[in-house]
């Protein structure tokens, strides 16, 4: 349950998109705590903060943080939007819980995109790449601008990691090469609020105009190290939206030499669970070409059983290393950078790749 905290702001850190990072006395001592300012309004120095500090004590994936759950003495103004009618949105996000948002929804009669939204009924082809980890989205990202530098990509963040947008300082970093974000599901802080998946996949493609779409959970990863209790199980279902919408699905497998768990190494359980268990309608899986000789045939090996459904594609490398070089933020999955675990980036890039030939026949 909650491990409630009471403390001081003694410094203002970092600042990014809807977020401020704080350096908080507490009574165990100086801790960081990150604030969403638009839960909790602005804290300044000498402000009194209640943290919720469980998950930092637990070492849990937070980033290290606390989280400010509210400044008591110095409460935020109410939204200047009449709280007593619809015309601002009535989808509610992280339902039930204290800090619940009521935000417009893409497809309210209140939304100005209600008329695209209600004709919308198929993603006319698109190419959707899902990924398990919000740490692919800046490889997949590259991958498609590095033969196709103006595709406009639209992120469709799932609620399977942090709810919150503004946690992610990748995504604060790729504002300016993404067509936009929509939040679905009990995610919350995108362009765009949508509350399904389906409804976010429409939206990127008719509200945000995208030519290539990318569906992955927020930072963070639920997982109990068992077949099925991970959130990346979502990824499947992801696939089934994306055919059914009239959609091309890219799976964008987790390859890995560098991750230290059996489980992760070659092709990780999430992926082989996703695509092999759960999704119903087939996916095109790319698979870079370049992998050392023994993990390769490992990944041949795995993604055999898969071919019986899905479409296991070829994907070459060339200019990917030096694409995802040049990624406006730092590539980091699990705290691993790019010399330290080069397969699961390139494969997030070849994914991207794929999916900008898709998008872009020559």
């Amino acid at each position: 349950m909650v491990r409630w905290r009471s403390g001081m702001v003694s410094q203002v850190r970092r600042r990014w998109r809807g977020v401020v990072e704080l350096e908080v006395g507490t009574p165990d001592g100086l801790i960081y705590a990150l604030a969403y300012t638009g839960l909790v309004g602005e804290p300044v120095a000498g402000d009194r903060v209640l943290l919720n500090v469980g998950a930092l004590m637990m070492g849990l994936g937070t980033g290290g943080y606390a989280m400010v759950v509210a400044l008591p003495d110095r409460l935020p103004a109410d939204p200047p939007a009449d709280g007593t009618t619809r015309d601002s949105g009535h989808l509610v996000k992280a339902r039930y819980t204290p800090l619940q948002p009521i935000l417009l929804g893409v497809d309210e009669e209140a939304s100005p995109h209600r008329d695209v939204m209600a004709a919308a009924e198929s993603l006319d082809g698109m190419p959707v790449v899902t990924a398990d980890l919000h740490s692919a989205l800046p490889a997949v990202l590259a991958g498609i601008h590095a033969d196709r530098p103006g595709a406009r990509v639209a992120y469709v963040m799932t609620d399977g990691g942090a709810l919150p947008a503004w946690f992610s300082r990748a995504l604060d970093g790729l504002r300016d090469h993404l067509a936009g974000t929509v939040t679905t599901g009990q995610a919350f802080g995108g362009d765009l609020e949508a509350s399904t998946v389906h409804s976010g996949l429409l939206a990127a493609r008719h509200v945000l105009d995208a030519d290539v779409a990318v569906v992955a959970q927020g930072p963070g990863n639920l997982g109990t190290g068992t077949t099925w209790g991970f959130s990346g199980v979502a990824l499947g279902e992801a696939i089934n939206a994306i055919g059914t919408l009239g959609g091309r699905p890219v799976g964008s497998l987790r390859i890995s030499d560098g991750d230290g768990r059996p489980r992760h190494q070659g092709v990780s359980h999430h992926s082989l669970t996703a695509y092999g268990k759960v999704a119903l309608l087939p996916a095109d899986l790319p698979v870079p070409d370049g992998l050392d000789l023994a993990l390769a045939e490992t990944v041949e090996a795995a993604l055999a059983p898969l071919s019986a459904r899905h479409r296991l594609v070829r994907v070459g490398v060339d200019g990917l290393l030096e694409a995802l070089g040049r990624s406006p933020v730092r590539l980091s999955t699990m705290g691993r950078g790019l010399n330290e675990d080069r397969a699961y980036f390139l494969a997030a890039a070849a994914a991207g790749r794929h999916a900008a030939r898709l998008a872009f026949p020559d």
